[in-house]
């Protein structure tokens, strides 16, 4: 099958590359996609995908997209992976509001309670309006950060 993304690396970046490889330096991801690179260079070691994946123990599909991530995306997003634009999930409390929490936990529990429970202390903070809604684990989260 003919390969439809070549693999055209120039001198300084299989310079890089080998250099990454030899001094392992960024993460193992990063280490892997520097050797894939290297191996699947036409003007270097010209490897097959098949060859590659197999010397590398991945899919011969994970060589295909980074082949093909190589020429739509350029060299440094095929070296080092996309960067998310956003995080994978909103923080759901700022400043005040934990220290709101914070301050609840530390004062006496209702009536009929002898301490605060994480449900007792997400109900009293939705009670309280400080937030609409919120988890007993976001409360627990909170509160192990600042032990």
């Amino acid at each position: 099958m003919r390969k439809k993304y070549i693999v055209r690396l120039t001198d300084e970046e299989r310079q890089r590359l080998r250099e990454v490889i030899k001094k392992l330096s960024g993460s193992s991801q990063k280490v892997r996609r520097a050797q894939l690179l290297l191996k699947a260079d036409i003007e270097g070691a010209n490897w097959t995908d098949a060859r590659i994946a197999e010397a590398f123990g991945c899919r011969t599909q994970t060589v295909e997209k980074l082949r093909q991530r190589l020429v739509e995306k350029g060299f440094e997003e095929a070296l080092n992976g996309a960067r998310r634009s956003t995080p994978p999930v909103a923080k759901l409390l700022d400043g005040e509001q934990e220290a709101h929490i914070i301050a609840l936990r530390l004062g006496p529990p209702p009536k009929g309670y002898a301490n605060w429970s994480l449900r007792l202390l997400a109900r009293k903070v939705v009670e309280l309006s400080l937030v609409a809604s919120i988890s007993h684990e976001t409360i627990r989260r909170t509160l192990k950060k600042t032990a």
